[in-house]
């Protein structure tokens, strides 16, 4: 069966997996090959490692490659086909390394596009668009209102979505799920529609996600959706621990102001990372990264650790992930930011300080070890206290046996509504709103929303001057876009919490290190001031604008707080 799941491929697909040495397909591409290859949509689920992102595009490619050579694509403008998107620009970036140069041999062009793309690399795709685009949801957006771009997006027959599970449950994952819906409507203009796809490593209930990625017809019955899941425990291994404080313990703890257990559970961390070749650390917030590993580098100064979290420097995160991949340092202590499917290379171990709050976000964090095909997962949750022991040994418990939490998407959530609208009416010009409220109640987080709702969102919509609302009649509304139209829509493109930020930048070298919140900057962001920051102590030199300048540091700092730092 397993070769024969293979041979379904075109031959030069073939060939070039028999140049990477990839003979036997793994569990995930068994499953997934022969579905997707005949246009269903799939939700994969598979643990990390697995080759889910293989599974999804070797069918694909194949079926490019078919159509490339049909008459349809001959007669038709060239566009955009495959749509990748991810969460994280940082994924993007990973996403092109590992696909470009099997794309090249294939003759399949791949490019990304996100907030960091360079204007001419914009400008090039705008004029000779890439036959796979990796995204975000935020940039997808922004497709939609570009003339040419939204000519591109019609040609789509493929989307696939990465880490799916991260976006289905909030705001950001209902503004994607309206914009399948807006990007159906236009590949249906064309005479055709898309394939989705969607990968996970974990989902508590596979049909709930399903039915976000697949949304409704427009008779409102569900598309079809084949769920496909690797079963995950066969693959996990988590141990708990609650550190014995040790004789020593109470010198070193009150040389670094800790409490003993805390100090304890810091050694514990220190000698499993020394006995492992490489370890990841996760720990929930990022002020908690930069105190670990502080009093790390305060333990002593060859250790050989690093931190990564989103508040670091582009720079910062990518030397970060390099020096752990090459083999430069051997621990890296992160947060959500290494959660997702980022290649760090080689993984031995996890250790999570602390319990993780979540049954998910311990099944995802440990599968990030073992990262090959055949190996187990193996992780340590390491506790500081008695109640944090009883946490997470039920949360391990419970990761063990599969018994992930159920999260349910959001319904009609009234900031996407309103954003939608806006867009919709500016990709149009003008446009009818009984049309609107059809293409939006085909997502699955605004199925329910009633025509009294979407009235009334229109009505405030038009008390703010945002959009014209026309209602004519006893022959419908018309909806028109203004002059503040555009404005407000990219001023409220991103669902994500957004709040000032200063750059942190090395006087001496003038390199970023990383970001600070102004309501930490203005609480402690004074001149000589010392705050610790990718685990070292800086000094403020001087604040220029939204900039702070920084120099390296002996003292030990304040450690900084930031937005949407809350956990479970």
């Amino acid at each position: 069966m397993s070769i024969m799941v293979f041979d379904l491929l075109d031959p030069r697909i073939k060939s070039v997996l028999s140049s990477r040495g990839i003979k036997q397909p793994t569990e995930p591409q068994k499953r997934a090959i022969a579905p997707i290859m005949s246009g269903k949509n799939v939700l994969l689920i598979a643990p990390t490692g697995l080759g889910k992102t293989e599974a999804a595009l070797l069918p694909i490619f194949h079926s490019f490659i078919k159509m490339r050579e049909s008459n349809v694509y001959q007669r038709e403008d060239k566009g955009l086909y495959i749509l990748y998107i991810t969460p994280l620009r940082a994924l993007n970036r990973d996403m092109l390394r590992r696909t470009f140069e099997m794309g090249r041999e294939l003759d399949i062009s791949i490019a990304v596009r996100h907030g960091d793309t360079p204007n001419s690399e914009r400008m090039n795709q705008t004029r000779h668009p890439p036959d796979m685009l990796i995204t975000t949801p935020e940039t997808l957006q922004i497709l939609f209102i570009g003339k040419r771009l939204r000519k591109h997006l019609g040609s789509v027959r493929w989307v696939v979505v990465d880490e799916v599970h991260e976006l289905a449950y909030d705001e950001r994952g209902a503004q994607l799920a309206v914009a399948l819906e807006r990007l159906y409507e236009l590949t249906k203009e064309r005479g055709h529609g898309f394939q989705r796809i969607g990968l996970s490593a974990t989902v508590g209930v596979p049909e709930e996600v399903a039915r976000f990625l697949g949304g409704l017809e427009d008779n409102g019955v569900f598309r079809d959706v084949k769920i496909l899941e690797v079963d995950v425990t066969k693959h996990i291994d988590i141990q708990v621990e609650l550190p014995r404080v040790e004789d020593n313990d109470y010198s070193l703890a009150e040389r670094f102001s800790m409490e003993p257990a805390s100090f304890a559970s810091l050694r514990r961390c220190k000698e499993l990372a020394g006995t492992h070749v490489s370890t990841l650390i996760f720990i929930n917030t990022r002020d908690g990264a930069e105190i670990l590993a502080s009093r790390f580098h305060q333990w002593s100064n060859d250790i050989s650790i690093g931190v990564h979290h989103g508040s670091l420097s582009k720079i910062a995160r990518v030397e970060a992930e390099n020096d752990f991949k090459n083999g430069r340092i051997h621990s890296l202590i992160c947060t959500s930011s290494l959660e997702l499917g980022i290649d760090v290379g080689n993984t031995d171990f996890v250790i999570q300080y602390n319990s993780p709050r979540q049954v998910t976000r311990l099944v995802q964090r440990v599968g990030r070890s073992g990262h090959r095909v055949g190996k187990i997962s193996r992780g340590v949750v390491i506790t500081t206290n008695p109640e944090d022991l009883a946490e997470s040994m039920v949360i391990a418990r419970r990761a063990m046996a599969g018994e992930l939490e159920f999260f349910s998407v959001r319904q009609n959530p009234l900031s996407v509504l309103t954003n939608q609208i806006i867009s919709i009416v500016l990709q149009y010009g003008h446009i009818d709103g009984e049309k609107v409220y059809s293409i939006v109640r085909r997502a699955y987080p605004f199925h329910s929303l009633t025509w009294r709702v979407f009235q009334n969102i229109l009505q405030e919509l038009k008390s703010h001057h945002t959009i014209w609302v026309d209602e004519k009649n006893g022959s419908g509304i018309v909806l028109a876009k203004r002059m503040s139209s555009r404005k407000y829509f990219l001023d409220n493109i991103s669902m994500i919490p957004d709040e000032k930020t200063y750059h942190v930048v090395d006087i001496g070298s003038r390199r970023k290190i990383g970001t600070l919140d102004e309501s930490f900057v203005l609480n402690y962001g004074y001149e000589g001031a010392d705050f610790i920051l990718r685990g070292k102590t800086w000094t403020i030199i001087k604040r220029e604008d939204d900039e702070i300048l920084v120099a390296p540091a002996e003292e030990i700092g304040t450690v900084p707080s930031w937005i949407g730092e809350d956990i479970p």
